[in-house]
């Protein structure tokens, strides 16, 4: 039985950008707060007030643009995947397509799937831009923090983007895709129900068996309908909710630490939830050499992993020069107080 999904044409990654926004937490401040010692990471991005899961995505759509060179009209889908989208009812992927130009021409819609809905709008772009149907898609994957005042998710749940232009695999696609493979099984680690402002989480059972369950799997699964073993692979990001997971991933499946830790963020802007595994590749892109293999699995609770394994190719040397680089928004930061932090993520509620 086939279960590696690859689509009838090959498909590769056009363009890609990503976007964190400028402020930034200390865990100490948290804790100092709540009476919280020893913390899971430093610190972690926060959005501005003026900034949501959709603005942050408009940003990583433009600077994919600018590495894609290509006119947005010609983008025939674009799929956005976050769980903190500023519309309950009303389509964010919309508002995404008006502002960089895209409209009116194309399909668009939201994806929701825990931490995993922009590798899912990746999953969907890829099939759509492999059956013929489009010549280009765009997938994006962003998210804002959630975590209730004092819960262990307040320390790492962040807020940051990525987006992704996919198109039929060409001398102009920077990296392409070999083939899919994705794991779900329904594992209620982590949720929240309608009208509830925080999410709610089933604490160690979030690790196992959600999180590496889905991700081992999904990372063997992908390896296997391939013929590849952790040896191809110069890079792996996996999803990162903290430093401690992904890195326990890489050790179960005997991946040197060395390949994880280029992409590996969560430590130094936290856990970005559905753009976490995406704003991790992007760092990778922006350092990887053609001819590369990068192992790339997100974990979405609820639960599922999606793997990829993405080659990259000479175009890579071209165009990561044309938008800002992910470590170029990591490294401008400033820094605010737990009161502001409430102000910012609008945790006074009334």
């Amino acid at each position: 039985m086939k279960r590696l999904l690859k689509p009838a044409k090959e498909v590769g990654i056009v363009g890609y950008g990503a976007y964190v926004p400028m402020f930034r937490i200390k865990n100490a401040e948290i804790g100092r707060v709540w009476g919280v010692n020893g913390f899971p990471i430093e610190e972690k991005a926060v959005n501005n007030l003026d900034e949501d899961a959709l603005t942050i995505g408009i940003e990583a759509a433009r600077n994919a643009l600018k590495r894609a060179k290509i006119d947005p009209k010609l983008i025939r889908a674009i799929w956005f995947g976050s769980e903190s989208k500023p519309y309950a009812v009303k389509p964010s992927a919309t508002v995404i397509a008006e502002a960089i130009g895209a409209t009116p021409d194309l399909d668009a819609a939201d994806f929701e799937f825990a931490c995993k809905a922009g590798t899912e709008a990746l999953q969907a772009a890829i099939g759509f831009v492999g059956s013929g149907m489009a010549e280009y898609a765009m997938a994006i994957g962003a998210d804002t923090a959630q975590g209730r005042p004092g819960d262990h998710l307040e320390f790492t749940a962040a807020a940051g983007g990525a987006a992704y232009i996919v198109g039929e695999k060409s001398s102009e696609t920077l990296a392409y895709f070999e083939g899919s493979y994705s794991y779900v099984t329904d594992t209620p680690d982590f949720w929240r129900r309608q009208h509830e402002h925080y999410p709610r989480h089933g604490n160690r059972f979030t690790g196992e068996p959600a999180y590496f369950h889905h991700v081992i799997s999904a990372a063997k699964g992908l390896m296997e309908e391939l013929g590849l073993t952790v040896n191809d692979f110069d890079y792996a990001v996996f999803h990162q909710p903290n430093v401690k997971f992904p890195l326990t991933a890489a050790k179960i499946l005997g991946i040197p630490i060395e390949k994880v830790k280029p992409g590996l963020l969560s430590g130094i802007i936290g856990n970005t939830y559905s753009g976490a595994t995406l704003v991790g590749v992007s760092a990778v892109l922006d350092i990887a050499k053609p001819g590369e293999r990068i192992l790339w699995v997100s974990f979405g609770s609820g639960a599922g992993s999606d793997a990829f394994s993405l080659v990259v190719q000479d175009a890579i040397e071209e165009k990561r020069d044309l938008a800002p680089k992910t470590w170029d928004y990591i490294n401008r930061k400033k820094y605010i107080d737990y009161a502001l932090y409430v102000k910012h993520r609008g945790k006074l509620i009334m």
